[in-house]
């Protein structure tokens, strides 16, 4: 794997690479704006060639930006949904003048709408941001905790959301392991891995797998509450995680890690551990199921 973690777009996108470089990163997520607000400017050309050149002289890839919190089209809100649907198209344009391949959301809560409505209204609304915006960007689906109405906890409902879009290669999925474990597969185990890898082969097809955020967890299995804890240090644990990332079917996947910081020496510490996973780990045999 590829390791990398988000990074702070903080005093402007000319900060990002020296920031990625300090911890190691090999593939960063990140940004495009303010992830809590609906509100922008556009990018800045001289800022963002200035980053383009540099994240490429620093040979860290591939670039991942991910969308902001408030994006809803999960919703039956008029206003939201609108709001969810321009985010989402200024998105799609902004992670492909930063030469992002890859644009992650979150599916979003439901609230008191129906699965299925929900999902026609997701499918709805990619289907509209990508017939108006022509680009190569994968938008990348991330499994979510199943918290309150948040739909996307199981790899079916994001099967069904898959298959609604029209331009089904314009889509792929992020696996958070915080997330899924939260929501009930059970990573902690090689056993359990296998079988979540095997489900995720029959719903999604792992072809369509080209992210894995890397989070450990303070929950407890099936709790349905996302709580990110430092690799190891939580209920994936460390043979968990050396499971994941040395896996025959995911070894050759970007690994982002979104675990809590409070300065850079989290960061250094998180990546130091999962590299000596990397490292010390035995590799699994190929499932059977392939």
């Amino acid at each position: 794997m590829r390791f990398g973690f988000h990074i702070s777009i903080a005093g402007g996108f000319s900060k990002v690479t020296e920031r990625a470089r300090k911890r190691g990163c090999e593939t960063i997520q990140l940004f495009s704006r303010n992830p809590r607000g609906w509100a922008y400017t556009p990018l800045d050309k001289q800022e963002v060639n200035r980053f383009r050149e540099e994240f490429s002289r620093a040979a860290i890839f591939p670039l991942f930006v991910h969308m902001p919190y408030l994006a809803n089209m999960a919703t039956n809100d008029r206003d939201l949904y609108a709001k969810s649907l321009d985010a989402l198209q200024a998105d799609l344009r902004r992670a492909s003048s930063l030469g992002a391949d890859y644009l992650i959301v979150h599916v979003g809560h439901r609230v008191r709408l129906s699965e299925d409505v929900a999902i026609n209204r997701i499918t709805g609304g990619i289907n509209e941001a990508f017939q108006r915006i022509r680009n190569s960007v994968i938008l990348l689906l991330e499994n979510t905790a199943g918290q309150g109405t948040e739909v996307g906890h199981t790899f079916f409902q994001i099967r069904k959301i898959i298959r609604g879009v029209d331009e089904k290669e314009r889509m792929g999925v992020c696996l958070d392991t915080a997330h899924a474990f939260a929501a009930g597969y059970d990573l902690s185990t090689l056993k359990g891995l296998e079988k979540t890898l095997e489900e995720f082969q029959e719903e999604i097809g792992l072809e369509n797998l080209h992210l894995v955020h890397l989070n450990d967890t303070r929950s407890p299995l099936g709790s349905h509450v996302d709580r990110h804890w430092h690799i190891g240090e939580g209920n994936i644990g460390l043979e968990g995680f050396g499971n994941i990332i040395n896996h025959p079917l995911m070894v050759h996947l970007p690994g982002i890690m979104e675990t809590p910081r409070k300065d850079d020496v989290e960061d250094l510490r998180n990546m130091e551990v999962i590299r000596g996973l990397a490292r010390n780990h035995g590799k699994p045999d190929k499932p059977a199921f392939l």
